[in-house]
């Protein structure tokens, strides 16, 4: 934790807090998309996935704002076991 009594050194600590926070909310992002994507991997419940889609994009998306990777590349494997799933099952099934 930054603890100053500068502005300027505050409002760096204050991003640089933010900026990992992300990589979490990626995490958690990919996480809900997983536990949506495992039961859509049982025939007839394909189209759970067009669900995950947005949810793991989302999840990309504030990984790519992080400093981090690890919660980005997680949403992309959710994202890319989805789309997998998908062509598999012909886009609905």
């Amino acid at each position: 934790m930054c603890y100053s009594l500068g502005i300027e050194l505050a409002k760096q600590c204050c991003i640089a807090y933010v900026i990992h926070m992300l990589n979490l909310l990626s995490i958690l992002f990919g996480i809900i998309a997983l536990v949506l994507a495992i039961p859509s991997t049982i025939p007839f419940l394909g189209w759970g996935n067009w669900i995950v889609l947005p949810i793991a994009v989302i999840g990309i998306g504030f990984g790519g704002l992080s400093r981090s990777n690890g919660g980005r590349n997680f949403c992309l494997v959710v994202f890319l076991i989805a789309v997998v799933r998908l062509l598999l099952g012909g886009g609905i099934i």
